[in-house]
């Protein structure tokens, strides 16, 4: 049975997972209005992964005997001023979420939780290939600049992105 410490973490993070992919959403329609296509797919498919980690915290609390507790999603930033700020901001969103799975490593570990220890750590995998991914694309649009031609490549590379769901059991 799950300690209701970590039961109340647990579900906070479904909540978390949910705004991600609202925030991702939100990103996605920004780009799109800009004819950004590709870049509007590559927060679609993060939108939908979002949404997948969601679950998996969701089925964790279930498998543990937990009860889930669904709380009100916040409304996301709807306004942005370029692509880059998208992905800054995108980083800055992933950091964050890396904390808070930091934060139930640490207590389930000190909970001697070691059922949700081990579900967490595929997030603490996940979590360093998101930074990674979001920070590199920053990095590439920040290099472009307003170089329109640049951007456009980016945006075709990233419009072959599909969707693929998690390779786990978890889901």
């Amino acid at each position: 049975m799950i300690s209701e410490k970590m039961q109340q973490m647990l579900n906070e993070q479904v909540q978390k997972e949910f705004y991600s992919a609202y925030l991702y959403l939100s990103m996605e329609a920004y780009l799109a209005s800009k004819n950004l296509d590709g870049f509007a797919n590559f927060f679609h498919v993060q939108a939908q992964e979002e949404r997948d980690h969601a679950m998996m915290f969701f089925n964790h609390i279930i498998k543990v005997g937990g009860k889930v507790s669904l709380t009100q999603i916040n409304t996301p930033k709807i306004d942005f001023k370029s692509p880059e700020e998208v992905f800054g901001d995108a980083l800055e969103h992933e950091k964050f979420v890396t904390k808070s799975i930091y934060s139930l490593v640490d207590a389930a570990m000190a909970e001697h939780d070691y059922t949700t220890n081990t579900f967490l750590q595929w997030f603490v995998n996940e979590q360093a290939e998101e930074e990674a991914t979001m920070d590199n694309n920053l990095k590439r649009l920040q290099l472009v600049g307003n170089n329109g031609g640049a951007i456009l490549m980016i945006d075709a590379e990233l419009a072959k992105r599909v969707y693929t769901p998690p390779a786990v059991n978890q889901a």
